[in-house]
């Protein structure tokens, strides 16, 4: 169970996203809260049908872009998934182990260090580049190494 309590550690909140000098934005969110992974979702479509999701998200993509947005619009939609099912940070946290990566359903290389870039961590680089075909001519013309 400790080793779930590390992996829970939440680095992001709403702080880093929105801008709580705006009295809506202050008003309406609590700066601590937790930030969402928003580039992995599942959806529960009964769920989902039953709100004005899109519409919300409709009107505030056009204003700030689609982070901000998606994370107003999904407020109070949002629920934690094991972290083993889903696997974050792997472009960020050097800290994260290639085995433990690999239990994982979904790997996520949010951050800088994406796999395909010179900065990647070099332990967790296999992860990415055991599925690329190298002689591929597109990987070749994008000066993609293994």
């Amino acid at each position: 169970m400790q080793r779930r309590r590390q992996i829970r550690h939440v680095s992001k909140r709403l702080k880093n996203y929105l801008n709580f000098s705006h009295p809506l934005i202050s008003g309406s969110f609590n700066p601590e809260e937790c930030a969402w992974a928003y580039g992995m979702n599942i959806f529960d479509l009964d769920a989902w049908r039953k709100t004005n999701i899109k519409e919300t998200y409709h009107e505030w993509i056009h204003k700030l872009g689609t982070l901000p947005p998606g994370l107003i619009a999904f407020h109070g939609h949002v629920h934690t998934i094991d972290p083993y099912w889903h696997m974050l940070g792997l472009g960020y946290q050097e800290n994260k182990t290639r085995e433990d990566a690999e239990k994982a359903a979904v790997i996520h290389f949010n951050g800088r260090a994406k796999p395909w870039l010179d900065i990647a961590f070099p332990h967790l680089r296999p992860l990415w580049t055991k599925y690329i075909d190298f002689s591929d001519k597109y990987i070749k013309a994008c000066n993609i190494r293994p």
